[in-house]
């Protein structure tokens, strides 16, 4: 079950190298929105997009070096 979604995963984006980064930089910037527009929010002190957003970033330009 897990390979053959990690295989499907892989052959998708095997011809979009740059969606996982770009995808990781636009929640980092939605990240850094919402510290300004909403500062006293609960997704404002634990800056959750913005871990998610470097560990996509960075799990997708691992991907694409190995693809």
């Amino acid at each position: 079950m897990i390979s053959k979604l990690l295989d499907r995963m892989s052959e998708y984006l095997a011809h979009r190298k740059g969606l996982l980064p770009i995808i990781g930089m636009i929640l980092i910037v939605i990240n850094l929105l919402v510290q300004f527009i909403f500062p006293n929010s609960p997704l404002a002190f634990s800056n959750i997009f913005l871990h998610i957003g470097l560990i996509l970033a960075i799990f997708g330009l691992m991907l694409s070096w190995a693809l």
